[in-house]
């Protein structure tokens, strides 16, 4: 579960990232409040986002099971060994 928060966190950061990258590029100063005005905040996060639903719609297309598949859980047969839960 960890895995896709990180990569969430990792899409949204990356307009970010890049910014930062291109304010080093061209010399210019990286910590003051002139370098990220608001508008150019706002079109960070907005890319942010829109990187973000694309990775759920992605994740979510191409993830996971068949369809048709079921889900057989978890169990103890009946020499007591443990059968993990699968998908068929």
């Amino acid at each position: 579960m960890i895995r896709p928060i990180f990569t969430e966190l990792a899409l949204f950061v990356a307009p970010f990232v890049g910014y930062a990258l291109y304010l080093l590029a061209t010399k210019t100063a990286l910590m003051t409040m002139e370098s990220w005005p608001p508008k150019t905040l706002a079109t960070l996060a907005i890319c942010a986002l829109i990187l973000m639903i694309g990775s759920f719609i992605v994740l979510s297309h191409f993830a996971g099971s068949p369809p048709g598949s079921t889900y057989e859980p978890a169990h103890v047969d009946d020499r007591g060994q443990f059968g993990p839960g699968q998908v068929r």
